[in-house]
C-alpha cells in the first residue's frame, strides 16, 4: 500500500491509497477512512461503492460519511469503480468502460484483461486491508450508490454470511431489464442472457434474498428512476417475504445532495448490525 495522501478526520485518519492490483492487472486507489479506535485494536468495516463516472474520490469527499462512522467507531472503504492505466480499454459513452465497471468479472475481449471488479472489491482488497490495517474481518457491512448499489446489493447476497447488513442508494435494481445493465452485461458478460442474472439485484432478491437487515432509499424525483427500476426489487422481496426498509424520498434527486442527506440513517443503520 502506497500512501498518497492522509488527512486528519474526526479524529480519525481519512486517506488515500494505491497498489499493484492482480485482480485486475493494474494499479488500483482507493480511500480508507480509520476511526480514532482503529489505534486501539479491529474495527468494524463499512463498504461504500460509488456509482458510473466516479472514483474513489466522489463520495470520499461529497457523502458526509466520515462524521457518522467516526461517531460509530467504523471504518470506510471506497474502492475505485474501474481499473484504470493507458492499457486498460475503455469505451467514449460514460456508462461503459473506466468507471463503468458494473462490479463484475468481464468475460469478453477487450474487457476480459483488466475489467475483474467482483474478485477486486469481494477478495484482493479485503484481504489487502486485513493484512495491513485494523479491520476486523469478522464485521462487515456495504453500501452504495446507483451502480454502487448494484453492486453492494448483487454482492451481499452473493456472498451469504459475509456483510451483516447491506443498503443501497438509488440502485440499479434490474439491469438485465433495463438500458443501464443490458448494453454493458452485453459487452462484458456476452450475448448470452443466463450469465447476466448473477448481477441482477432484483433476481437474486427473488432466487435468493440477503440473510440481514436491508435498507433501501431511492429519491422521487431522480431524473434515473426508468433506468434504476426500484419497482422490481420491491415486489421480489414483497413476494420472497424479505424484510426490507424501502423508502422512496419525496423531491429528492440522484445526487450526492441526496446521498449525504440520508447517509447518517445509513451508518446508523450499519452501525446497529455491526456491534450487535
Amino acid at each position: 500500500m502506497e500512501t498518497l495522501s492522509e488527512n486528519r478526520c474526526f479524529g480519525g485518519v481519512q486517506g488515500v491509497y494505491r497498489h499493484a492490483s492482480e485482480a485486475c492487472a493494474c494499479d488500483m486507489t482507493f480511500g480508507l477512512f480509520l476511526p480514532e479506535e482503529a489505534q486501539d485494536g479491529p474495527v468494524p468495516i463499512l463498504w461504500y461503492l460509488s456509482g458510473l463516472t466516479c472514483t474513489h474520490e466522489n463520495a470520499m469527499t461529497k457523502a458526509g460519511a466520515q462524521q457518522w462512522a467516526a461517531e460509530q467507531g467504523i471504518a470506510l472503504c471506497f474502492p475505485d469503480t474501474s481499473p484504470r492505466g493507458e492499457d486498460v480499454a475503455d469505451d467514449e459513452a460514460y456508462d461503459l468502460g473506466k468507471g463503468a465497471g458494473f462490479y463484475l468479472n468481464a468475460t469478453q475481449d477487450p474487457w476480459a484483461t483488466h475489467y475483474r471488479m467482483w474478485d477486486y472489491v469481494a477478495d484482493e482488497l479485503p484481504a489487502l486491508l486485513a493484512a495491513n490495517v485494523a479491520i476486523d474481518a469478522d464485521r462487515q457491512s456495504i453500501t452504495g450508490h446507483s451502480m454502487g448499489g448494484h453492486g453492494a446489493l448483487t454482492l451481499a447476497m452473493s456472498l451469504p454470511g459475509r456483510y451483516r447488513s447491506v443498503s443501497a442508494f438509488s440502485p440499479i435494481c434490474n439491469p438485465t431489464g433495463g438500458d443501464w445493465g443490458r448494453k454493458q452485461f452485453t459487452a462484458y458478460l456476452g450475448a448470452e442472457e443466463a450469465a447476466w442474472t448473477a448481477h441482477d439485484a432484483s433476481l437474486l432478491m427473488a432466487e435468493k434474498g440477503f440473510d440481514g437487515p436491508v435498507l433501501i432509499d431511492t429519491g422521487t424525483a431522480d431524473n434515473f428512476l426508468d433506468l434504476l427500476r426500484p419497482e422490481t426489487l420491491a415486489e421480489a422481496a414483497a413476494k420472497r417475504r424479505q424484510p426490507v426498509q424501502f423508502r422512496m424520498q419525496k423531491g429528492y434527486d440522484h445526487s450526492y445532495f441526496f446521498v449525504s442527506t440520508f447517509m447518517e440513517d445509513h451508518v446508523a443503520f450499519h452501525a446497529e448490525a455491526l456491534y450487535s
